[in-house]
């Protein structure tokens, strides 16, 4: 695991994280309501503000760069996924960010990367994104119940392929190194234990999809039921009736 400067600081936010996303979660199953929309948009409003913080923060400080700051990485773009999935819990968004949040993000909130210490802006930054999708996939998904459709994993497997070869793309044009893809990261990460460069964005894919389908489990049964009901999403207030809302 990586060190950051700030472990107490920083594991003290990661727990409030947990209280907050366990306490919300049960709150939402237990007392649906119109509350339960406000709560997401909340979350998905400081989603939205952190991204913005970071890219304001870079341009105030001129180190912003096309090599080095676009929103590429898939925590950056989960960030963004995230804060629309949470203001319009379209299906598709939900499903990137549960999938993908618990199977990408949760990974650097246990393996952090920090160099700043409490209460730099870039220490929130960090804590608010990659703790906030966690957040938001666990609230949306378990809170809010709003279930991965049939299809789901191959459906975000792909849509992740595609985003990779993309980022691929764009680090040939750029130079840059989004997502490790031209080169290995300088300091350690989960990829040293997947092989060596190239070899690790193969294996990196084989884990993610053996992922994908253990989250999805425990959703599998509920589609196998006779008479089971749409698994789209929905506005769990009942404004909008794409599926059944918690209650």
């Amino acid at each position: 695991m990586i060190a950051v400067v700030s472990p107490i600081a920083y594991w003290t936010a990661v727990g409030f994280g947990a209280v907050l996303c366990l306490s919300l979660c049960l709150a939402a199953r237990r007392r649906p309501g119109r509350w339960r929309i406000v709560v997401a948009r909340a979350i998905g409003s400081a989603l939205a503000a952190d991204i913005v913080a970071y890219t304001v923060g870079l341009i105030v400080a001129r180190t912003w760069t096309a090599e080095t700051s676009l929103p590429l990485a898939l925590c950056n773009a989960g960030v963004v996924v995230a804060a629309i999935a949470c203001w319009w819990r379209v299906p598709l968004l939900v499903e990137l960010t549960y999938f993908l949040g618990l199977a990408g993000t949760l990974q650097a909130v246990l393996t952090p990367d920090l160099s700043v210490n409490f209460p730099h802006l870039v220490f929130f930054e960090y804590v608010v994104g990659h703790v906030g999708i966690v957040l938001a996939a666990l609230f949306l998904v378990v809170g809010l119940r709003l279930r991965p459709r049939p299809g789901a994993v191959p459906r975000v497997f792909a849509i992740t392929a595609a985003y990779t070869a993309f980022v691929g793309l764009v680090d040939g044009v750029t130079g840059a190194n989004y997502m490790f893809l031209r080169r290995p990261p300088g300091e350690w990460t989960v990829l040293r234990l997947l092989g060596p460069w190239p070899w690790y964005v193969v294996s990196a894919a084989g884990v993610a999809l053996v992922l994908l389908v253990l989250l999805d489990l425990p959703f599998r049964r509920g589609r196998a039921g006779p008479g089971r009901a749409d698994t789209g999403s929905a506005d769990p207030a009942g404004s909008r009736r794409r599926v059944p809302a918690a209650g």
